[in-house]
């Protein structure tokens, strides 16, 4: 073998050598737990993902009837934990997410107030702009196992299954997209009636500020759509009213 050649063999072997390492290094960093994947999710856009948003919405809503009514919603959200809905015309129905509670708000009065939080707001938005472990702790006092995941492919795209194990689509667990770390599907008992499988999507992923949102979202029920949510006027870091999370309070005009 001449000199050129053994040169030739010898970085072949090299960059072959590197090439194995870098593949084994890959497959070690790979999740072994959902709390890794919210980690991951977190430091990808850490510091980068926008701190309000607001956004018009289409509602597209199955009624007890099953037949199909269309509403104009009107969305404003503060990263991490809050988010109003206004049911248009504005200034009459409106849900409030805030301090681990939602509230239910007519004009300036409080119909109710229920504990709870808003998944999708967690998994959406709230696991990029606070600490990872907030968003495990309140992840696990929602009832989601962060011990199990494996990897799947959803719409023809990799992805992390956090909360199940391969094969099982019963228990409560999340989806993530493997490449941009993005939450894509959430799989839990339907509530509206916990017999069938609720099944949540977030689709049609844009870019928006330094982070992104998904400009669809749709609601199963059993397989059957229930609600499908499409997003216009979509802004990024918009200055919105102090008060506009306050239940009863009536905010001031978007500026």
């Amino acid at each position: 073998m001449r000199t050129g050649q053994v040169r030739w063999v010898a970085a072949t072997a090299a960059v072959l050598a590197l090439a194995g390492t870098a593949a084994g290094s890959a497959r070690a960093q790979a999740p072994s737990s959902g709390d890794q994947v919210i980690r991951a999710m977190h430091d990808r856009y850490a510091g980068k993902w926008y701190k309000t948003l607001t956004f018009q919405q289409k509602t597209t809503r199955r009624t007890p009837a099953d037949t199909m009514e269309i509403q104009t919603w009107y969305e404003t959200a503060e990263v991490p934990g809050r988010l109003r809905i206004d049911i248009a015309p504005r200034g009459g129905m409106s849900y409030i997410y805030a301090n681990d509670s939602i509230y239910v708000t007519n004009k300036d009065s409080v119909l109710r107030r229920l504990p709870g939080r808003n998944p999708l707001l967690i998994l959406g938005f709230d696991v990029y702009g606070q600490p990872a472990e907030k968003t495990i702790d309140v992840l696990k006092d929602e009832g989601f196992n962060l011990g199990p995941v494996h990897e799947d492919t959803w719409e023809g795209r990799p992805v992390y299954v956090v909360g199940a194990a391969k094969g099982d689509t019963t228990s409560k667990q999340f989806w993530v997209d493997k490449d941009r770390l993005l939450f894509v599907r959430l799989l839990e008992p339907s509530p509206r009636d916990s017999s069938k499988e609720g099944d949540t999507r977030f689709d049609d992923y844009r870019p928006l500020g330094h982070g992104w949102i998904s400009a669809l979202v749709e609601f199963y029920s059993g397989g059957k759509l229930m609600q499908r949510e499409e997003y216009s006027d979509i802004k990024a870091d918009p200055r919105i009213p102090a008060n506009i999370f306050t239940p009863g309070s009536t905010p001031a005009p978007m500026k």
